[in-house]
């Protein structure tokens, strides 16, 4: 019998997420100078800053490449950040064996068909309320909350609180 979503996130070691549509809600905001701006939802950034703090291994991989992402990210403490992916199943095998992750361990977060082949080699897919319908199709657990507005904590909160470390964040119990 298949474990289910919340079985499969006693394992989990590892988050991975996709940018755009997952950390962000898949708009941009062109400047007349030609930026594109995104925006980020702050209480996703606490729960990725939880986990780490918390041991958690917490990967960036998209085929997006913007400084500005970069530097938001690195200041909640993500090292593992890989912009400008457009082999995302090659860099998730870099990342993994670099680190030496098992995929068992590893929860993906990922909104569209980019993330379709890597999501099929990790313990527990998943991805946000609006993601495509091919993603939703192969993702273990769908998020109840729209990319950019809160899917990243939310599937972070589960993990931390199936595994009992999510408490020390609202009793002030953790560093």
């Amino acid at each position: 019998m298949e474990k289910s979503y919340k079985e499969l996130m006693n394992d989990i070691t590892t988050f991975i997420f996709d940018v755009d549509g997952v950390l962000t809600d898949s708009s941009v905001h062109i400047t007349p100078t030609g930026e594109m701006l995104r925006t980020m939802n702050i209480r996703d950034g606490f729960a990725m800053k939880a986990a780490i703090e918390s041991g958690y291994n917490v990967c960036i991989i998209t085929g997006g490449n913007n400084d500005g992402v970069r530097i938001r990210l690195k200041n909640l403490g993500i090292m593992d950040i890989y912009l400008a992916s457009s082999d995302k199943v090659a860099t998730f095998k870099e990342y993994t064996e670099l680190h030496n992750i098992k995929p068992e361990n590893v929860l993906y977060m990922g909104d569209d068909i980019p993330d379709y082949h890597v999501m099929q080699l990790v313990a527990l897919s998943s991805c946000p309320q609006d993601a495509s319908p091919e993603i939703k199709a192969i993702s273990k657990y769908i998020s109840h909350v729209n990319g950019g507005k809160g899917a990243v904590r939310d599937v972070i909160e589960q993990v931390m609180k199936v595994q009992g470390k999510w408490h020390m964040y609202y009793d002030g119990k953790h560093d």
